[in-house]
């Protein structure tokens, strides 16, 4: 159960990467602009600073749970997974946009739910 667990710990932080790449790179590129629905390129171009933020604190958070497989720390883990958790759960919330939570934070409660029932 955990290399399930490290699996997705791994493909999560991933995910976070992309999410970086995403937010602080392409946010005024074309795929940018789709993946996050924007108004309009002048609009991507206006919130670009807070995308980069966004994007920076996603890599933040990949770096957490690799830092937590690396050092073998599985309580490092669980905090970096609630986080994502969090910040899924009011993102779509804020957002109104659902797939956010399958997106960010579904994975995250799995790989929670499978490391307090191994």
């Amino acid at each position: 159960m955990e290399l399930v667990t490290n699996i997705l710990i791994v493909f999560i932080a991933i995910e976070h990467g992309y999410f970086l790449i995403l937010e602080m790179f392409l946010w005024t590129k074309p795929k940018g602009i789709k993946t996050f629905g924007l108004k309009s390129k002048s609009f991507a171009e206006e919130t670009k600073v807070l995308a980069a933020n966004q994007g920076l604190y996603n890599g933040f958070l990949a770096a957490g749970l690799l830092f937590s497989l690396i050092i073998n720390d599985q309580e490092i883990s669980v905090f970096f997974l609630i986080c994502i958790s969090i910040a899924g759960i009011y993102g779509a919330y804020s957002t109104e946009k659902i797939r956010l939570f399958y997106i960010q934070s579904l994975p995250a409660i799995i790989t929670l739910i499978l490391i307090y029932f191994k």
